[in-house]
């Protein structure tokens, strides 16, 4: 039933999708070449508002749980598990006050509506996966960024989504890149359920009908842990509130 309403309803949520990538392209480039970061920030995080509630033309719902009064004036950094394209939006969207940034593969900077000029202007690391080298000083580059701005960096230990929304196994690298030039960030797990549902089936149909939840987990102090340990922490706590111990 649900692949049957998919057929009806993916072309209207596409519609809406692209529609406000499209409206936001401009409005991105005219807010930073005008007003600067602020207001640059400020229509993406817009954008990412109505692209997170595109869903509800899938009739899927959207639950965002935080328990933890996290700072603002103390880089974070976010790790998440990863199930779809679908994740980034959302957390844009509900962890906007953090000015959470994302480590990005260079070629998306060219190309893609609104996405391709957030990547290039919102201050983010776009690497190479091909040259080590570039990789690692372009997420250098975004530590300082973090470490003099107070911002945060949502990254997906993972490397690559999970399809089937069995958790892979972490990497810790991306932690310990980051935490050797941030090394006072607050380190903070996200489970995410369900949004693999949404392409379970690839690109068309879309599903519909599912409770996509994001939820923050407890904050990890990094001072007196290895890289491997936080990032064993972090799977651990993923794999507990998702089932999959």
């Amino acid at each position: 039933m649900s692949k049957f309403f998919g057929y009806l309803l993916t072309p209207v949520f596409y519609f809406f999708f692209g529609l406000m990538l499209c409206i936001f392209h401009p409005i991105q480039w005219i807010c930073f070449k005008l007003f600067g970061y602020k207001a640059h920030k400020v229509s993406v995080d817009v954008l990412n508002f109505f692209l997170t509630y595109c869903q509800l033309f899938l009739l899927n719902s959207i639950s965002f749980k935080n328990d933890f009064n996290l700072p603002t004036d103390r880089p974070i950094i976010f790790a998440a598990n990863h199930q779809s394209m679908y994740d980034i939006p959302s957390l844009i969207w509900f962890l906007r006050k953090y000015h959470a940034k994302f480590i990005s593969k260079i070629e998306l900077t060219k190309g893609i509506p609104s996405i391709s000029i957030n990547l290039r202007l919102g201050g983010g690391a776009n690497i190479n996966r091909k040259d080590n080298k570039q990789a690692i000083s372009e997420i250098i580059k975004l530590g300082r960024r973090m470490k003099d701005n107070n911002w945060s960096t949502v990254i997906f230990p993972e490397g690559t989504r999970a399809k089937d929304g069995r958790v892979k196994t972490f990497q810790f690298g991306g932690v310990a890149t980051l935490l050797k030039v941030v090394p006072n960030a607050l380190v903070v797990p996200v489970a995410i359920e369900n949004s693999w549902k949404i392409v379970r089936f690839g690109m068309f149909p879309l599903t519909v009908g599912n409770a996509i939840k994001w939820t923050v987990l407890k904050p990890i102090e990094p001072s007196e842990k290895t890289a491997e340990e936080i990032t064993l922490e972090i799977e651990t706590e993923i794999r507990k509130l998702l089932g999959q111990n």
